[in-house]
């Protein structure tokens, strides 16, 4: 099983994700509500895949990837900000910071289990 670890603060969003991918048996879905919690979180379990919102208390998505891109511990995990900001600028942010990819809200749950698959390159 694969470890995904979703960080966003908004409720709607962390129904949805938990809804797709806690009923998969490929994924074991871990939850963050802010910056500080993501980076405590993802240095201790070690996701597969992390999901970052940009917009988060304590902490933006931005630092947060940042900051595991930067260490030799974090580095390999995937990173993908997951986000309502479409922005070229916000893209080309998220890729200086680090990200491995950009996904836009609103998504649909077929949308979403096919960037994990292909992320983690389950087929």
């Amino acid at each position: 099983m694969k470890k995904v670890l979703l960080a966003d603060d908004e409720d709607g969003v962390l129904a949805l994700v938990s809804a797709t991918l806690g009923n998969d048996n490929r994924y074991i879905l871990i939850t963050a509500r802010d910056g500080e919690e993501a980076l405590t979180i993802a240095r201790r379990e070690l996701p597969d895949l992390i999901f970052l919102d940009i917009m988060m208390p304590k902490m933006d998505g931005y630092q947060v990837c940042q900051a595991l891109k930067q260490s030799p511990a974090t580095r390999q995990i995937r990173i993908v900000m997951l986000t309502a900001m479409a922005q070229d600028a916000n893209r080309e942010r998220a890729k200086a910071a680090g990200a491995d990819d950009y996904f836009t809200k609103p998504f649909s749950p077929t949308a979403l289990l096919e960037k994990v698959s292909n992320l983690l390159q389950l087929k």
